[in-house]
C-alpha cells in the first residue's frame, strides 16, 4: 500500500490540514494518508510555552479526522529519538512496515527550507514527495527533481499560529477548525 506520510506540530489541526490530507487520499496520489503528530519540530522555533503537549494535540487530531475516509492519525514519532527528523522517521516507518511504500508529503514552505533539513538529499533520492501549494511561496514544477511532485490541492491562507492568537485573546476561529476541537480547546483553556 502507499502511505502518505504528512508530519507536523497540529499545534492545533484545522481545516486547511484536514482539507488537504482528503485531498490527496480523493485524487488517488496515496491509498491512505497517516497525519503523524511530531513531538518536536527541529527546525520549527515554537517555545515550550507555544505548543500544547503532545498528548491533545494527538487527541485534537483524531478528532479532526474521525470521519475523514483514509486518513489515519499516527503517534510514531513519539517513540524515536527527538529531534524528530523526517530521515529517521521515513527510515523507521520502513523498517516497521516493510510491505508499505512511504511518500512524504510537505508545503511549498518546507520545500523552500528542504537544502537545511537533516539528510535532504537522501530523502530526495530515496523516497517520493510531494508539495502541496502555500500562500507565498512559489514552486517551478520544471526544476523539481524527478522524485518531487506538486500537488493540486486546495489552498488555505490560515495558520496555526493565527489560531493559537486567536484563542489566546478568548476567542476561536471556528471557521477553521472542526467544532469538536474547538470545543476541545476550549474546554482544556489551551493557548490561553
Amino acid at each position: 500500500m502507499k502511505i502518505g506520510i504528512y508530519g507536523g506540530s497540529f499545534n492545533p489541526i484545522h481545516k486547511g490540514h484536514t482539507e488537504l490530507a482528503a485531498s490527496i487520499v480523493q485524487q488517488g496520489l496515496v491509498d491512505e494518508l497517516w497525519l503523524l503528530v511530531s513531538p518536536l519540530n527541529p527546525l520549527k522555533q515554537e517555545s515550550a510555552s507555544g505548543i500544547a503537549e503532545y498528548e491533545h494535540r494527538i487527541n485534537m487530531a483524531r478528532l479532526a479526522t474521525e470521519h475523514i475516509e483514509g486518513v489515519k492519525v499516527s503517534d510514531f514519532e513519539r517513540f524515536l529519538p527527538l529531534p524528530s527528523y523526517t530521515v529517521t522517521t521515513l527510515h523507521e516507518l520502513h523498517k516497521a512496515y516493510p510491505e508499505h511504500e512511504f511518500v512524504l508529503i510537505i508545503g511549498a514552505d518546507n520545500w523552500e527550507r528542504f537544502p537545511r533539513w537533516y539528510h535532504a538529499q537522501e530523502i530526495i533520492e530515496t523516497y517520493t514527495i510531494l508539495i502541496y501549494r502555500r500562500p507565498g511561496y512559489e514552486i517551478d514544477e520544471t526544476a523539481l527533481p524527478p522524485s518531487v511532485q506538486l500537488v493540486h490541492a486546495p489552498l488555505y491562507d490560515i495558520s496555526s499560529t493565527e489560531i493559537r492568537e486567536t484563542a489566546k485573546e478568548g476567542k476561536m476561529m471556528r471557521k477553521w477548525v472542526n467544532e469538536k476541537v474547538a470545543e476541545y480547546i476550549e474546554r482544556h483553556q489551551l493557548y490561553q
